[in-house]
């Protein structure tokens, strides 16, 4: 079942036209990879899904984008409640210079998430609901992310403090905590070690047995590794899309075929 698609998208920034029709469907509760060359539109693509490409100046989108077979980008779509749906975790770490737990819960303390006790209850007894409530989500997104064992005794500290790695899936947590369908991930291991790269991609197979995950990556090894889909974009086209382990070992173009092996790129 298909949980994104689109349908002859095209992306354009001014005059120049960035993504050149785009038809794909992304399965859900399985992890997709978007491959190809830098600059080829993989990350355009990405953000297209929630709309972060809606901040460009001069960026104008033609075509569909479907989420659960609605259209993101009609006009009554409610962009802030699609990218809680449709959570994003970039190339580099981006924590919040805030501590470990507030960077986690600030997502349901804008959202609301939190249900606040009944208003005829003492205020005191709002804040303690409320707190209590938190408490629970930080520590569920932080299990979920995997880094609540190493965490959990300093949630106060700063979360700067972190390693790039433990940084990167603290920002996973954030993305879980505010209950996503789908999580975009771009490159979200290039800044990583060997050894941080491959807890993400740990993390990433655990995570797609709740979540649908779409992942930009140029590790060729990485996409063979974590995804059971593959698209390789080549100068803002798809050139072909399907099943990981056909593209890398029998792919149906020649173009993807020289681009796996290395003879293109």
């Amino acid at each position: 079942m298909s949980k994104l698609e689109t349908c002859d998208l095209r992306l354009y920034y001014g005059d120049l036209e960035a993504l050149q029709g785009i038809s794909m469907h992304v399965e859900e509760r399985r992890i997709t990879a978007l491959i190809g060359p830098s600059g080829c539109g993989k990350s355009t693509f990405l953000r297209c899904f929630n709309r972060m490409n809606d901040t460009i100046p001069g960026a104008r989108v033609a075509g569909q984008a479907l989420l659960d077979g609605q259209d993101i980008y009609a006009p009554d779509v409610d962009v802030v409640e699609l990218r809680r749906r449709i959570g994003m975790v970039f190339q580099r770490p981006n924590p919040f210079p805030q501590s470990i737990y507030d960077n986690v819960a600030f997502g349901p303390r804008v959202l609301g998430l939190v249900r606040a006790a009944p208003p005829w209850n003492r205020r005191r007894w709002h804040g303690m609901r409320e707190r209590a409530g938190l408490d629970e989500i930080v520590e569920q997104s932080l299990r979920a992310a995997a880094l609540w064992e190493e965490v959990k005794h300093k949630l106060r500290s700063a979360a700067l403090d972190l390693s790039a790695g433990e940084q990167q899936r603290l920002c996973i947590a954030r993305v879980l905590a505010v209950k996503p369908e789908v999580i975009l991930m771009d490159e979200p291991c290039s800044a990583l070690d060997p050894a941080a790269t491959l807890r993400i991609e740990d993390l990433m197979r655990e995570l797609q047995e709740q979540y649908t995950i779409v992942i930009v990556t140029h590790n060729m090894q990485q996409a063979a590794r974590v995804s059971d889909y593959t698209g390789f974009f080549w100068l803002g086209r798809l050139v072909e899309y399907d099943q990981t382990a056909k593209i890398f070992t029998r792919p149906a173009q020649e173009l993807t075929e020289d681009y796996v092996t290395g003879r293109m790129g």
